[in-house]
Parts: C-alpha cells; sequence; structure tokens
C-alpha cells in the first residue's frame, strides 16, 4: 500500500490541514484530547477511499477534503464511544481515550467530534455530502444494536450477518466513496455507483477482519476475540449450517456458557475450521471484493483507479 500516498500526497496533505482545524478547541483539555486522538490515528484509509474516490472524476475540491474530514471525524467518534461500550483500553497500540480520561470524558469528546462534523459541513453548504454520511451514522447505529441482540439470542443466520455487517462497517466506507464522487461531480448516480462500490469493499473488509479470529496463518494463532463476545461470524454460521444436531448444540453452548475457556474456545475454532467455515468465508469474501474490482474496471485505467485497486486488494489481503 506504500505506493498510494503518493499518488495523492499533495492532497493528503491539504486534508491534515483540514481535518486538524476542524478538531481545534478553545477548551485546554478537549485541545490536549484533540492532539492526541490526532498523533493516533490509524491508516487513514476512509479519508484515503473519499480523495481518490472524488480524483476518478477530476480534480479534488475544497468539498472533497470537507468530506474526508468528516468521514474521519464521524469514524473517530464511533471509535472513542466503542471504547466506552467495549470497555477497551487500547486502540492500535495506544491507549484509548477511555484508558486515559475515562467514560464520561470519553462519550463527550465523541458528542464534540459529531457535532464538529456536522458543523463543518453546514457551515459551508455540503448538504448533500452531509445527507450520505448521516444516513451511514443511522446504519452504524441499528447494525451495532442488531449485533447485540443477535449475540443474545445466538440465532444469526447468514441474511442476519450480511445486514450486520452492510450497515456496522460497509455503511461509512460505502459513504466515504460516494461523498468523494459527489465532492466532484454534484451528480447522484456517480455518487452512488461508488456508494455500490464502498459498500462491497466494506463486507470484504469485515468478512477478511472475521477471518483473523480463527485463522492460524496470519495471527500466528486465532485470537477468539469474537467468540469471547458471542459475536457470530461467517465461518461459525457456515459451519453451524454444515454440522450435525449434536455438533451444532455443542457450539452453542460454548458459545453461550464457556466462550472465555481457552479450551472449549479451540475446540470450537477446530470445528470451524474441519468444517470448511474458513474456507467459505473467503470464497465469499473474494466474491465481495471482485465485484468491487469489476465496478472500478467500468471507469478508464488510470492511476487513481489503479491506487483504488491497490486499496482493495489491500483491504482483503492485509496480515491485520
Amino acid at each position: 500500500m506504500a505506493a498510494i500516498p503518493d499518488i495523492i500526497r499533495a492532497e493528503l496533505e491539504i486534508f491534515e490541514d483540514v481535518f486538524k482545524g476542524s478538531v481545534q478547541s478553545q477548551v485546554p483539555l478537549l485541545d490536549r484530547i484533540m492532539r492526541y486522538i490526532v498523533r493516533t490515528r490509524g491508516k487513514q484509509m476512509r479519508p484515503m477511499f473519499v480523495i481518490l474516490s472524488a480524483k476518478l472524476f477530476g480534480d479534488a475540491k475544497q468539498p472533497t477534503y470537507r468530506a474526508a474530514s468528516l468521514v474521519e471525524l464521524l469514524h473517530t467518534a464511533t471509535l472513542v464511544h466503542d471504547d466506552v461500550v467495549d470497555g477497551s483500553l487500547e486502540r492500535r497500540g495506544f491507549f484509548s481515550v477511555y484508558a486515559l480520561w475515562k467514560s464520561k470524558v470519553s462519550v463527550l469528546v465523541g458528542d464534540y467530534l459529531l457535532a464538529k462534523g456536522l458543523l463543518l459541513s453546514l457551515n459551508n453548504g455540503d448538504f448533500e455530502i452531509l445527507r450520505i454520511m448521516s444516513r451511514a451514522v443511522k446504519l452504524m447505529s441499528e447494525g451495532e444494536l442488531l449485533q447485540m441482540e443477535k449475540a443474545r439470542l445466538l440465532d444469526t443466520d447468514e441474511d442476519s450477518y450480511f445486514t450486520i455487517i452492510r450497515n456496522k462497517t460497509a455503511s461509512l466506507l460505502a459513504a466515504a466513496c460516494a461523498a468523494g464522487a459527489y465532492s466532484t461531480t454534484e451528480d447522484q448516480e456517480s455518487a452512488e455507483r461508488m456508494r455500490e462500490f464502498g459498500e462491497w469493499v466494506g463486507i470484504a473488509f469485515q468478512i477478511r477482519d472475521d477471518l483473523f479470529d480463527y485463522n492460524r496463518e496470519d495471527a500466528g494463532k486465532p485470537t477468539g476475540n469474537d467468540i469471547r463476545e458471542k459475536k457470530m461470524t461467517l465461518p461459525l454460521i457456515h459451519t453451524l449450517s454444515q454440522c450435525d444436531r449434536t455438533t451444532r448444540k455443542e457450539l452453542l453452548h460454548i458459545l453461550r456458557n464457556r466462550n472465555r475457556n481457552r479450551r472449549a474456545v479451540d475446540r470450537l475454532i477446530r470445528e470451524v475450521q474441519a468444517h470448511g467455515g474458513i474456507e467459505y468465508a473467503q470464497q465469499r469474501m473474494i466474491e465481495f471484493r471482485d465485484m468491487a474490482l469489476a465496478r472500478l474496471h467500468e471507469f478508464e485505467d488510470t492511476p487513481v483507479r489503479k491506487a483504488l485497486e491497490e486499496l482493495v486488494r489491500f483491504s482483503t489481503d492485509r496480515r491485520r
């Protein structure tokens, strides 16, 4: 993925300035936390998708940089809130905001980031981009709550799984691509084409993430984190649909009652591996990746298209 920033290096520098300016605060504590968040952010894949989606149709404009900043603000807000909900003390190898400043401050920081994103768009008249992103936030909340409900009932089937990840994960990446396209075209059809592209990439990305729980070749050993949280992801869902009734009952018992017992979790992982759950999930991941690549191939072969293709492949080939 090293070559991608070279293609949009200048645009990423402008985006950084816009983003840093958008989170500044006159409240010393808040400004200190914002500087910490800026310093510990991740790969910024979503802003890259915004900028590259914009450049697929023309040169990036000021609405492009504001759209990229809005995506990053909303994404960061959801991560800060997620860490409170999950009690997570670490984020990307750094202490989380929750670990350093606890629940009340973290919730307020997340709210502040959401408000700054809204104001960034409203103050500049980016109403359609704001509509695109607001829909994504609604879907993310619905997806998260549906996943929590399904984890309680342990009745997630494949249709429910795809609804959850389409809403919870893929909707933000879909909105990022749609907003990027709209920022340079102001064309609803172009935005919708790129929204679908981003959704397919986001689904493939999430399946890849789910596979880390089960696959030894990536992490050295399976993590079992989703199992401990009673999340029924695609490898397990497929296994439950293929195994006999007795095994299914045993696996659901582990998920419900022994999900923090290492030996029991290892047993569940072995059953998933034995019943082809990993291979099935990989196959579905590749299907969505190839749908996204096919959409890109509708456009002229340019360095921007190649960069987007590389980002798509990184989403499914990454080792963490």
